[in-house]
């Protein structure tokens, strides 16, 4: 593989690798604890505190949170918006490579912002209308 496109496919997956953890995060962290309780499975929710206490404090700070992964977010949408056009090598094996990591970037981008969606919807709205 060529230098410039090994470069460019690890900056691609790993923004968007970076932004589903982002993502993965809030969801955890807020909305997850969220659902639960509206669910009425508030032990639940004791037994993960007690497990993880620092969900209590990534829940304190849920809209810096939120606030960094959308930040991420933002930032591996202009990455993929800038990359939208680099062409592929000419060589069929390097072109099928450069392929599969676009898909693989795509479908990690377009999963980190349902997972975001989703968490930031159960963690500020959906807790709300179900307590």
């Amino acid at each position: 593989m060529s230098e410039n496109l090994q470069r460019t496919a690890s900056r691609d997956v790993a923004a968007a690798t970076i932004s589903l953890l982002f993502s993965g995060g809030c969801l955890i962290c807020c909305a997850l604890p969220a659902l639960l309780v509206a669910l009425g499975a508030g032990a639940a929710v004791a037994g993960l505190v007690s497990a993880v206490p620092q969900l209590v404090v990534l829940s304190e700070h849920k809209g810096a949170v939120f606030t960094v992964a959308g930040a991420m977010l933002a930032v591996v949408s202009v990455l993929r918006y800038l990359n939208r056009n680099a062409p592929c090598p000419a060589d069929p094996r390097l072109a099928g490579v450069c392929q599969r990591l676009r898909t693989f970037g795509a479908i990690t981008f377009y999963a980190s912002a349902v997972i975001y969606v989703v968490g930031a919807f159960f963690a500020f709205f959906a807790a709300d209308f179900l307590a």
